[in-house]
């Protein structure tokens, strides 16, 4: 699916959920749904254009994170507002199913952009990412009043 297809769908989800919280019944109960559910169905959009946005490949997995998070938790008032019997279960059933259905696609997503990342940090044969390097005929592990990083990432006295 293409990016802005998925922009449209992600609006379209935000408005029938908005429309879906006029049914709900004016108590408090009624109003937390309504606020809740209201919050994160437009958060999914909108984080997701953000996403689009992206200045690198790591930016784009970290907001698309935060795009399934919200989509997850919309589900989670959805199915609230199910269980709760507060709006009869046929009007829901196409809402809860569309709210799984993105939080699926943007979980994958996520997964995905994070998995064709690659490091930039050069590994080296030793056993952990900092070390103290042999110099100015100290021993290894030597401790120092002032460390600095070497060019290739380690502590060097």
């Amino acid at each position: 699916m293409k990016s802005a297809e998925l922009q449209q769908r992600t609006k379209r989800f935000a408005l029938r959920v908005l429309k879906l919280i006029e049914q709900l019944p004016n108590t408090i109960g009624g109003r937390v749904f309504a606020n809740q559910v209201a919050r994160s169905a437009t958060s999914v959009g909108a984080n997701y254009r953000a996403a689009c946005r992206a200045r690198s490949r790591a930016e784009f997995a970290s907001k698309l994170g935060t795009v399934a998070e919200e989509a997850d938790e919309s589900l989670y008032w959805l199915e609230l507002i199910r269980d709760g019997n507060f709006v009869p279960e046929k009007k829901l059933a196409s809402l809860v199913s569309e709210a799984d259905e993105l939080t699926a696609i943007f979980t994958a997503g996520r997964r995905t952009s994070s998995k064709n990342q690659t490091s930039n940090i050069k590994l080296h044969p030793h056993e952990h990412r900092f070390c103290w390097g042999r110099s100015n005929g100290r021993e290894h592990g030597a401790k120092v009043e002032r460390p600095r990083i070497s060019h290739h990432g380690c502590v060097r006295h």
